[in-house]
């Protein structure tokens, strides 16, 4: 369950009139060492990020299939997409990027892992020239849309979605979603300060107010047609998933190699991911299956 303070500033979020105006990122961070080195932590197997990873890496099996080519967009240091792809060893993944640095630590996450289903390219997400029309099976992407300077190019990059997606294409695009009080994100932002390095802590603030509301979400997301919805956390919307409606078959093997992952999991990162699950299912989106 979540701390009585973060709680409490959930309620209060849930309640408010308010409307936080979107604060977009000073700068590309995920361009510095520092806070690249940071994140690519955060999300590693031990890190504080890894329930959220087997959380995500789940429910986009739900959209793949084997023999699938998928795009994920903003793949970062491939923590997540590492996941995904071993759940999914018969689906051939490519990672897109547009840093340098992250695409090299995501080549190392990729030989650490031992995955070798993934390939890697340099390119803006907005901007998927590479690909052709309807060229690929299923979109991914978790944590990068807030990264984005405006509404506009949300929009484009949802353009590009539709374009280079198959019909009934699988889609799984997971991102932050802009709470309604700053005291709320500040609260958010630190509820693990203590056990964050400092730089994450910022960026994670800086990320939180760049967030994008419900509503731009699904405005923007509509783009992509009538098959796609929101799904969102429950109470306050601080997690928002773009989610295709139709559903693939979820394999044995992938079901086994969540087991596997999960039975790594402390008893802390267990809670985590279960009070993550929790949320999603209250508002209306149940876990693909329980690992």
């Amino acid at each position: 369950m979540p701390s009585p303070a973060m709680f409490f500033n959930l309620l209060l979020d849930a309640l408010s009139r308010q409307e936080q105006v979107r604060v977009p990122e000073p700068e590309m961070v995920m361009h510095d060492d520092a806070n690249t080195e940071a994140f690519m932590l955060a999300g590693r197997e031990d890190g504080i990020l890894a329930h959220t990873y087997l959380y995500h890496a789940i429910q986009a099996s739900a959209v793949i299939a084997p023999g699938d080519r998928v795009l994920d967009l903003g793949c970062g240091p491939a923590n997540q997409l590492a996941l995904i792809a071993q759940l999914n060893p018969d689906a051939h993944f490519i990672g897109v990027d547009a840093s340098d640095s992250m695409l090299a630590l995501a080549q190392e996450t990729l030989i650490r892992c031992k995955v070798s289903n993934v390939e890697l390219r340099k390119a803006s997400i907005d901007a998927l020239g590479e690909w052709g029309n309807a060229s690929v099976d299923a979109v991914v992407s978790t944590m990068t849309l807030h990264h984005l300077p405006d509404i506009a190019m949300l929009e484009a990059v949802m353009r590009e979605v539709r374009r280079v997606l198959k019909p009934d294409g699988g889609v799984y695009m997971a991102d932050l979603g802009r709470m309604k009080r700053q005291a709320g994100q500040v609260a958010f932002a630190n509820d693990r300060k203590a056990v964050q390095p400092e730089v994450f802590t910022q960026d994670f603030y800086n990320s939180v107010r760049a967030a994008f509301s419900l509503a731009e979400m699904k405005n923007a997301s509509s783009i992509l047609g009538p098959t796609v919805s929101i799904k969102r956390t429950f109470l306050v919307p601080f997690l928002l998933v773009v989610r295709s409606a139709h559903e693939q078959p979820i394999s044995a093997a992938c079901k086994d190699a969540a087991k596997r992952i999960y039975a790594t999991f402390s008893s802390r990162q267990r809670r985590d991911f279960f009070d993550l699950t929790m949320a999603f299912r209250h508002g209306g989106y149940p876990l693909a299956f329980k690992p």
